[in-house]
């Protein structure tokens, strides 16, 4: 069972509850927000908050941050599944591990990955599992598109584009103020 299979069943009951704590009572607080559904994986506010506050991904001074990080997270859940389907060779411990260290050369100490590992309510083996992710992600795309760099860069968006169009997606995000 693969790491997002096995937070699937967790990720669909957070939003589920989520959901009910909208409508069951009066005033209540949104916990988190379910924005979208690619493929059966649930991508979720606080998802697109934790890959800006780890600096995962970047928003590039996007006027909606967390429109330009959410279509991110989309993309890359296309790509996972693509990724699965082909399964290529699993990162070592070692190349997961370096990963981890450049995430954590982002902060200027311990307590502040720790504080950004809080806020998003994640852990250093959620974390690890990301990047793990990542790291799978990196070596599909490098075994998939071997072209020299401006050729890879038209020929992905080209294949991005195909997922896209065939891909699973529900995108229910609406910024704040079409709400």
């Amino acid at each position: 069972m693969t790491l997002r299979m096995a937070n699937l069943g967790l990720r669909i009951g957070a939003g589920i509850l989520a959901a009910f704590s909208l409508v069951a009572v009066p005033g209540a607080e949104t916990i988190d927000r379910v924005l979208a559904v690619v493929a059966g994986q649930l991508i979720t506010l606080t998802d697109v908050t934790a890959a800006l506050d780890l600096r995962l991904q970047a928003s590039d001074g996007a006027a909606d941050p967390v429109r330009a990080v959410l279509n991110k997270l989309i993309d890359r859940e296309l790509i996972l599944t693509e990724v699965d389907r082909y399964a290529p060779p699993e990162p070592t411990a070692e190349a997961v591990d370096r990963e981890v260290q450049r995430v954590r050369a982002r902060f200027p100490s311990a307590e502040a990955l720790d504080a950004a590992l809080a806020r998003s309510g994640i852990d250093e083996k959620h974390l690890r599992g990301t990047l793990r992710q990542e790291l799978r992600m990196r070596a599909y795309l490098d075994q998939r598109f071997t072209a020299a760099t401006d050729r890879r860069e038209a020929l992905l968006e080209d294949w991005m584009a195909g997922l896209r169009r065939r891909g699973d997606v529900i995108d229910l995000y609406a910024p704040a103020k079409e709400r």
